[in-house]
């Protein structure tokens, strides 16, 4: 019996020429979720089905991610604050659009309000990364070269089929508090040396990155949108979780932004607390002292 092939959600376009995952839901004004490290559209199902009644919900894959071709070239921040407009420009929206940034797509959010002032409506960084004296100690095509040839080791030797799900599962478990089934699409999609590669060049090039925005902050203002800051709070007391409670709200304060708590949540607040952020974003132009926000 012939298996029938696995329809994809959205669809291919090229964007920067590169083959690229696209997923637009909903109506309204247009609002980016863009993913941290190595993740895909579908770790945002849930935000984007409570935004969706209000919002057009764009999601897509980074090169090598999700559904996305690979690039030839090294991530830089610059180019990624580029893709999420060149990504709208795709989808045909050109007029303002809210970004939500998670974990190192933070970065990418924040540069492009920096780059992109008149495309940017509202920015919400969800336990977005921050760097505060980001110093690479490598120049940065050893380290990029470096982790390409790891990449490549690993994937003659199949580690990508043999174990990349797995990894991502466990990640999964690690930076959630609550029980989350496996997606439809993960195993497939982790499963690619194309994947291994993507993952590895991101971790490689994040000082990069924290020390390109760094420069752009003392050359491009960041415009007069509203900002908000949720931190993720599993709860626990030890020093380095009310250390990084303290560093996202010196972010929140740095870029003139709210800053808010999801909580119970890990690091993946999106899996574990998708009505905070959803929260955020429709909340986005109100005015408030710090806050809470606890799962409904």
């Amino acid at each position: 019996m012939t298996r029938r092939p696995i329809r994809i959600p959205g669809r291919i376009r090229t964007v920067d020429g590169i083959r690229l995952h696209l997923l637009a839901e909903g109506s309204g004004p247009p609002c980016v979720l863009s993913g941290g490290l190595g993740m895909a559209w579908f770790d945002w199902d849930a935000v984007a089905a409570l935004l969706a009644p209000h919002r057009t919900v764009i999601r897509f894959d980074r090169p090598g991610l999700g559904l996305s071709a690979p690039s030839p070239a090294a991530p830089t921040l610059v180019a990624e604050a580029d893709r999420i407009a060149h990504v709208l420009d795709a989808l045909g929206h050109r007029g303002p659009a809210t970004v939500v940034g998670h974990s190192l797509a933070g970065f990418h959010a924040e540069a492009f309000a920096r780059l992109h002032p008149r495309r940017c409506a509202g920015l919400v960084l969800v336990d977005g990364s921050t760097e505060e004296d980001p110093r690479p100690l490598l120049p940065r095509g050893v380290r990029t070269a470096w982790a390409s040839g790891c990449a490549a080791t690993l994937s003659a030797a199949g580690v990508p089929r043999a174990l990349l799900p797995t990894a991502r599962r466990l990640i999964g478990r690690a930076t959630t508090v609550g029980s989350h089934p496996p997606h439809p699409w993960e195993r497939a999609g982790y499963r690619t040396s194309r994947v291994l590669r993507a993952c590895v060049l991101e971790n490689a090039t994040y000082p990069y990155q924290a020390a390109e925005l760094a420069a752009l902050r003392s050359s491009y203002p960041l415009p007069a949108v509203p900002v908000a800051v949720l931190a993720a709070y599993d709860g626990g007391e030890n020093a380095r979780d009310l250390r990084w409670l303290e560093r996202q709200r010196a972010l929140a304060a740095e870029l003139g932004g709210r800053f808010a708590v999801a909580a119970p949540a890990g690091h993946l607040v999106m899996a574990d607390a998708p009505e905070s952020v959803a929260r955020a974003v429709l909340d986005l132009s109100g005015k408030g002292r710090d806050t809470a926000a606890p799962r409904a």
